[in-house]
């Protein structure tokens, strides 16, 4: 049976082939099994979701279509990339993550703050490994910041990206935007400075040399992945949380829709491995107001290079 009805919400061609060696059905009964450690991670927050129609490519959607049922919690924000109100969808229960599941929505990146505040809720880094696969590099530099969060009297919890390099979270007391942006450039130079020969903060990537980039840029409006998250990739690997000393054994491809919720049993082990919020510190907060802005650097250089270039 292609169709059937769970919550009240009917779920349609579910034995349709939605990615590469993953149905619609193998999605929504991810999502369905995977509700209760899901949903906290989303709740609140304002939601983009990558969805996947029948014969197009992937995209992201962040304004809720017309069709939207009025059981799906809403926000209106004011979208700077767009300049224009934007109405996010705030997934906060079972119902609303299996209707997104039935329209085709394999990646959930929610928002870093949640609706009703102004304080994000983490600091975090985004690892990414050189050109290629290396994913032993991303272990070796994301203990790099481990110890540049140690250093700094702080603690995190880490996951695969479910694509080829590692998010690292810090949970925060109530911090301003942009205190907790300078403290994330402060962080990443700190982790460089331990071993420059194997990380880097260069945010245009013909400078990265070969080096795991460690991407400060995931601050104030930007989104992440959620912890348990499909991605968009063969198989839909997940977003899988790992003890800090498991890292050297895993590899991203090892979690997917088929096997994340036998692997997992009854435990929830980003919930598990998170540290209680907290304070960030004065000097990590000065020294990252120090730092320019990545993408605001890498965009001044690019066009110092490019007249560098006419000029020659």
């Amino acid at each position: 049976m292609s169709d059937e009805e769970r919550d009240g919400v009917k779920l349609t061609n579910l034995d349709q082939s939605l990615f590469e060696g993953a149905t619609k059905r193998d999605l929504v009964d991810y999502l369905d099994a995977m509700a209760g450690r899901i949903i906290p991670v989303l709740a609140d927050r304002p939601l983009s979701v990558i969805r996947i129609l029948r014969g197009q490519g992937p995209f992201m959607q962040k304004n809720v279509p017309k069709y939207t049922p009025s059981f799906v919690r809403t926000v209106r924000l004011w979208a700077a990339s767009s300049q224009r109100q934007v109405s996010y969808a705030l997934c906060n229960d079972r119902k609303t993550l299996l209707w997104f599941g039935n329209q085709r929505a394999v990646e959930y990146h929610p928002a870093l703050i949640k609706a009703e505040s102004d304080h994000p809720t983490h600091m975090i880094l985004d690892l990414d490994p050189p050109e290629g696969d290396n994913f032993e590099l991303v272990v070796k530099a994301a203990h790099l910041v481990r110890q540049a969060l140690a250093d700094s009297g702080l603690s995190g919890a880490v996951k695969t990206s479910g694509a080829k390099g590692v998010h690292i979270f810090v949970p925060l007391q109530p911090h301003g935007i942009e205190d907790v942006a300078a403290a994330t450039r402060a962080l990443a130079a700190r982790a460089e400075r331990i071993d420059p020969e194997l990380a880097t903060t260069a945010f245009i990537r013909e400078d990265r040399h070969g080096k795991v980039f460690l991407d400060s840029t995931r601050a104030g409006g930007a989104t992440v992945v959620a912890a348990y998250s499909p991605r968009m990739r063969s198989g839909l690997p997940v977003s899988f949380p790992i003890p800090w000393d498991d890292l050297e054994s895993v590899s991203p491809r090892d979690f997917t829709v088929h096997n994340a919720v036998s692997l997992l049993g009854d435990s929830d082990p980003w919930a598990a491995n998170m540290p209680a919020p907290q304070r960030l510190g004065d000097d990590l907060i000065e020294e990252g107001h120090t730092i320019p802005i990545a993408r605001v650097q890498a965009m001044h250089e690019g066009k110092r290079r490019k007249r560098a270039s006419q000029s020659e």
